[in-house]
């Protein structure tokens, strides 16, 4: 009872302790998320600090003051500064879209009306910002193309430094269909920011882009082909991990791409890896083409046989084989039922029904009831001309058909023959991709407000960790502060869908029944048995005395008409009562000790049974 207690009293600690999780998280992140730069303050803190002096002195005059609730943590912000070595860095901070080209260039093979790359973007906060000052970019239009590009500091080039490139999206508005990628533009001689369009040459697009229930997390690079010159885009595969909340839950996350001198790749949301794998093994179509491919010219011959199987042709039909044999078959031995009402149809004309008095027989034809059930055939086995059932005939085999065999002739499935591959070319190097200059987004979106920020490309890993921690995990700490409690996101996904009241009811009022059930009954005591008693040493009711007691009472008596009946007996009469009685008396003394041995052999019995030793025994 007190184990099950307990229990229910951890469950509800635990319970306790979920509700606090999200402020001891926020508080988490405020005090390890930030650096020194960084200020976080809490008006508890600052009121104390600016009174310190007069509390000194007024403490002996005043009371102290109650207790307040300590209130929700503010994270100031701070625009994040580049530190290290970085070829990109934009936090938009200064509000305006100085060193960003708007295209304005035209999308071929699309309609007039929507080929102009006219979508807005504009510089501002989030709608539900909680960082007051922290700007970024804003794609504003729906169901318009979207084209803004960026010259970087200098090219990048792939030597033996990796690739990392970082950004932040939120979808404050969620995303029907749309994307939020980022394009690293290929340097070229003509690369021309003004004319930026979907086909302009870029060398790795990464970055997410949903439509409708597919939810994607791209990685392609443009690959060249050393012997033709040509480029080919290549796939990461798609990752395994759910993507979903990313583009419903409104918050900001964190896309990183990590691109290795080894040809290996990580993929990262909220520098948690999403997918990873190799350039070479894990991209699709595959960067080197295979050896050998299939000889487009060769031809299966005509006497080829791909038949594993064909119809034995050294088979003939058994002569009693009957095909026109029935599959069914009146049974013989059916017998109709008594009662059977072979002159009653088993639907009448309803006799109640009346003709409508607008019914034309000239243009509707005559006019007929409205067939019901009739009600003679409700109390027979049936009604109408009685025919006997259908059974399956049991000479009934089909249309006869040869037995298959393998077929000796069999040579397999023609396949076409094998030849070099001329096209072939093993590039063990795919990381030395085509150096880019400029960063762009080419996008198309039903969904605005699609919030971009803290662009940053680096070949330095902590560098970008750190460029990280002063952009996002400012605005982790502070959504995570404001976020609501447990209860207050109970009572909100209960509004969404009020079916969760009856699991809160349930999962309140159980363990308050159990509870009820087990600290308020119990099990009534059986009545102790005499071994129980021998093992306690504990007094037990007299009942042998009492019994002993009229057993004396009984003997007495039956000694008292004895005597009296003596006086009339003669003396060898007496003689033989005497030994009579001394024979009864031996016998009456052997049955109780043959009770009392017999007691006291049950009583060790029960001894034996309830000790732990004996149940030991038993389990082994």
């Amino acid at each position: 009872m007190d184990q099950r207690l307990g229990l229910f009293v951890l469950l509800a600690v635990g319970l306790l302790c979920l509700g606090l999780a999200p402020v001891s998280r926020a508080q988490d992140l405020v005090d390890d998320g930030l650096d020194d730069d960084v200020d976080v303050e809490d008006e508890l803190d600052l009121g104390l600090a600016g009174a310190e002096e007069e509390l000194e002195g007024d403490l002996q005059d005043e009371a102290p003051p109650a207790p307040k609730t300590p209130p929700t943590p503010k994270v100031t912000y701070k625009a994040p500064e580049p530190m290290g070595e970085h070829f990109f860095a934009e936090s938009f901070d200064r509000g305006t879209l100085d060193g960003w080209v708007q295209s304005n260039a035209k999308k071929e093979d699309a309609d007039e009306e929507i080929a102009k790359y006219d979508g807005k973007w504009a510089v501002e906060e989030m709608k539900d910002s909680k960082l007051p000052g922290d700007k970024g970019l804003v794609l504003k239009s729906r169901a318009k193309h979207h084209a803004i590009s960026a010259q970087m500091l200098r090219p990048f080039i792939f030597d033996t430094k990796p690739l990392v490139i970082q950004y932040e999206v939120n979808f404050q508005s969620g995303i029907d269909c749309g994307g939020a990628y980022v394009k690293l533009l290929t340097q070229t001689p003509d690369l021309d920011l003004d004319q930026f369009v979907d086909k302009t040459p870029y060398t790795i697009m990464f970055g997410p882009d949903k439509c409708g229930e597919d939810y994607k997390l791209h990685f392609i690079f443009r690959h060249k082909n050393p012997k033709t010159g040509e480029y080919e885009e290549k796939h990461a595969k798609k990752p395994d991990a759910d993507l979903r909340t990313y583009y419903t839950d409104k918050k900001t996350h964190l896309y990183t791409l990590v691109v290795n001198p080894d040809n290996t790749f990580e993929v990262l949301v909220d520098q948690t890896v999403v997918n990873s794998g190799s350039l070479l093994t894990d991209m699709t179509p595959a960067v080197n083409p295979p050896a050998e491919i299939e000889d487009p010219d060769d031809q299966k011959p005509d006497d080829w046989d791909e038949r594993p199987k064909i119809q034995d042709p050294d088979a003939a039909k058994p002569e009693d084989w009957d095909e026109d044999a029935p599959a069914q078959i009146p049974d013989e031995d059916a017998v109709k039922p008594d009662g059977w009402l072979d002159d009653e149809p088993e639907y009448i004309g309803d006799p109640d029904a009346v003709k409508p008095e607008d019914w034309d027989e000239d243009m509707d034809g005559e006019w007929e009831a409205p067939q019901i059930p009739n009600p003679a055939c409700e109390t027979a086995p049936g009604c109408g001309p009685w025919k006997r059932p259908m059974i399956d005939n049991p000479s009934y085999k089909g249309k006869w058909k040869p037995p298959m065999i393998d077929n000796p002739n069999y040579q397999g499935v023609w396949k076409p023959r094998k030849i070099s591959n001329p096209a072939f070319f093993e590039d063990l190097h795919p990381f030395r991709m085509t150096p880019f200059s400029a960063v762009g987004l080419e996008l198309w979106s039903m969904t605005s407000d699609i919030f971009f920020d803290n662009f940053f490309i680096t070949n330095d890993r902590s560098t970008a960790e750190r460029w990280a921690t002063d952009g996002w995990g400012l605005k982790k700490a502070a959504e995570g502060a404001a976020e609501p409690g447990l209860a207050t996101q109970m009572l909100n996904a209960a509004e969404e869908r009020p079916w969760l009241w009856v699991v809160y009811v349930l999962t309140v009022a159980l363990p308050l029944v159990l509870i009820i059930v087990f600290c308020c009954t119990g099990k009534k005591k059986s009545p102790a048995t005499p071994a129980e008693y021998k093992k306690t040493d504990a007094p037990q009711p007299d009942v042998k005395e009492e019994e002993e007691g009229e057993e004396e009472e009984e003997a007495e008596e039956a000694e008292k008409s004895r005597e009296k009946s003596e006086g009339e007996e003669s003396p060898a009469e007496e003689e033989e009562a005497e030994k009579d009685e001394e024979k009864d008396e031996e016998k009456d003394e052997e049955q109780d000790e043959e009770k009392d041995e017999a007691a006291d052999e049950k009583s060790e019995d029960d001894i034996l049974r309830r000790s732990p030793r004996n149940r030991k025994v038993r389990r082994d």
